[in-house]
């Protein structure tokens, strides 16, 4: 019974590393082969790109009032700095961002990045989140009022020249737009901006005119095209918002193709589009009511998304003036800023915005310990390092009370060899007495596998702490490691960079051959520990976990660096610290021996 238990927990395991394998390699690879057949579908389609706003779906109010849904690129493509130059703008300066807003249209569609580069070159191009209509892949968000259908109130729509009032829009300097309708009607938008990411954008109306009208306030991110994705199981990239009772909402590009809109009703909440890094977000006044939609159509060649709210209507007296207010987060999802945001605004659950995933409780506290001792010790990979000291001292009662039964059945291993030989031909006799001398010697066989177990979680959160947050991007450790969030660059397979030649080129099979030196040692680590432990009786158990660091090796070098750092440095304490408690114990430490026996010649089975 003994055998048969732990033979299922191997399969377990071995079913859990199969099951992560294709969760974050095959399905990415899925993923990005989905989106290349899509694109090559699209640049095979021969409609016309039409100009403007599409016909589209849309969610109505009582009053028939909805947001207009956004259309692509002109007919005649233009390169970013063609049609940004195409309309006239007001500069936006700012530590952490440059860019512009269109004055045709009132939109913000021009923006970069100032703190974070493409790649960890130093000299490469800063980050760019928004584009305008008419360049290559469109991103925008825009802030106005519709009217209900036959009112016939001339509303500023994107074709609409606003006229600024004052210069840049900095920190310090709010910027005035304004735009006349000619039949009565003033608009005016007020757009300030802090030193980070947040806009607040002030949308007035003065009725000039003689007879009342009722607007519809609303506000909508708009992205053209079906960007390039990472395609990780793990990683939400597309369609996001907190929205009342309906709580975080996370839609994908594709659950939007060919689908009807995603409609919610809530007061307050947020709700944008979001990569892994950045993200785009439009923010309504807490205690407004909206509409919010995430919606897609077809336009052209292209297919625009769109995340949109829409408020009540607001009734505008002749000689009186309304006004809604809504905010713009347009940047990095730092963590500091984006909380700094969510207690300031009291936006409901801002910080939702960064994915922390199903273990949020482990995952957010996990990161604030490792970036308090970056700061400390000014190296993140140092800081993984500490942390995962600390977190050998929290699981110390249960890895102790572990390997003190690992210990045990080492000890145990003569009598259990003695019954085996005994009983050869008997199985069931030979698994009552082993199960005897578990019972007598109080040893719980299944209590080797716990220090494995309590750390799959702990291991999930540190990945997806490497994985999403921007601070962990670009991050340096020591030596060839530059980027803590990427993988190992080098490979075993050409030498670790001596011979110039790159594995991963080679067609189907290149991936596998970027075997770098931190998975290996991984790898190495892994091994000796469980060289560390009794082997298994049965031969199939045997093999399974003879296999397990391969397999881990393989599957961990197209992960995280510190995550492999992460596993290597634990691995190596854990050693340290089983070593110990068998000594404690009395038990021989046979490791070198255990290692001499791979390699020794079996002698053949005597017939």
């Amino acid at each position: 019974m003994t055998d048969n238990r732990n033979m299922f927990i191997a399969i377990g395991l071995s079913l859990a590393i199969l099951i992560g394998w294709q969760f974050y390699f095959g399905i990415p690879q899925a993923e990005k082969q989905r989106q290349l057949a899509e694109q090559q579908r699209a640049a095979q389609q021969t409609e016309q790109v039409q100009q403007g706003a599409q016909p589209g779906a849309t969610t109505p109010t009582p009053d028939g009032a909805a947001v207009p849904s956004r259309g692509t690129a002109p007919p005649r493509a233009l390169t970013r700095e063609q049609a940004i130059a195409a309309t006239p703008r007001v500069a936006i300066d700012t530590p952490r961002l440059k860019g512009s807003i269109s004055l045709r249209g009132g939109r913000v569609d021009d923006l970069s990045l100032l703190d974070y580069r493409e790649t960890v070159d130093p000299k490469s191009p800063h980050i760019v989140l928004l584009s305008p209509s008419g360049a290559p892949n469109p991103f925008y968000a825009e802030f106005g009022w519709t009217s209900a259908p036959g009112t016939n109130v001339k509303v500023p729509g994107p074709d609409a020249l606003w006229t600024a009032q004052g210069g840049a829009l900095t920190p310090g300097a709010p910027i005035v737009l304004t735009y006349d309708n000619g039949e009565g009607l003033l608009f005016r938008r007020t757009f300030a901006v802090d030193d980070q990411y947040m806009f607040t954008v002030k949308d007035e109306v003065e009725n000039r005119g003689g007879a009342a009208v009722t607007l519809f306030p609303y506000a909508l991110v708009s992205r053209h095209g079906l960007p390039a994705t990472q395609g990780f199981y793990i990683l939400h990239e597309g369609m996001i918002g907190v929205l009342g009772d309906a709580g975080l909402q996370e839609v994908t590009y594709s659950k939007l193709e060919d689908a009807q809109p995603h409609t919610y009703k809530a007061t307050g909440g947020w709700l944008g589009i979001t990569d892994k890094y950045w993200a785009a977000t439009v923010i309504p006044d807490q205690a407004t009511a909206v509409d919010a939609r995430f919606s897609s159509h077809q336009a052209g060649t292209s297919r625009t998304f769109q995340a949109d709210y829409l408020a009540a209507g607001k009734t505008v007296e002749p000689g009186a003036t309304t006004a809604s207010q809504g905010r713009l987060f347009a940047g990095a999802k730092v963590v500091a800023v984006v909380d700094g945001y969510q207690s300031r605004y009291q936006i409901d659950r801002f910080d939702l915005l960064i994915d922390w995933g199903w273990f949020y409780f482990i995952t957010k506290p996990l990161f604030l310990v490792i970036d308090w001792i970056y700061h400390v010790v000014g190296n993140f990979g140092v800081a993984i390092l500490i942390v995962t000291v600390l977190l050998k001292l929290i699981f110390f009662p249960l890895a102790n009370k572990s390997y003190a039964s690992m210990a045990k059945m080492k000890a145990l291993q003569p009598e259990m060899m003695a019954i085996r030989e005994r009983y050869a031909d008997d199985k069931v006799k030979q698994q009552q007495l082993t199960m005897e001398l578990y019972k007598k010697q109080k040893v719980n066989p299944v209590a080797g596998c716990l220090p494995i177990l309590i750390q799959i979680p702990v291991f999930f959160a540190l990945y997806k702490v490497l994985f999403v947050t921007i601070e962990m991007r670009h991050a340096p450790f020591f030596g060839w490691i530059h980027d803590l969030s990427a993988p190992d660059p080098t490979t075993i397979f050409n030498l670790f960079g001596l011979i110039p030649w790159d594995p991963g080129a080679v067609p189907v099979i290149g991936a596998y051959l970027m075997l770098g030196a931190w998975p290996l040692i991984m790898g190495v680590t892994m091994w000796v520990q469980m060289k560390l432990n009794p082997a298994p009786p049965d031969p199939t158990q045997q093999m399974i976990f003879n296999w397990m660091p391969i397999i881990f090796t393989f599957m961990l070098a197209h992960f995280a660096a510190g995550l492999v750092i992460y596993w290597a440095w634990n691995n190596t304490l854990s050693v340290l610290q089983q070593a110990l408690i068998m000594k404690r114990h009395g038990v021989k430490i046979e490791l070198w021996d255990n290692i001499r026996s791979v390699f020794k010649k079996k002698a053949p089975a005597k017939h």
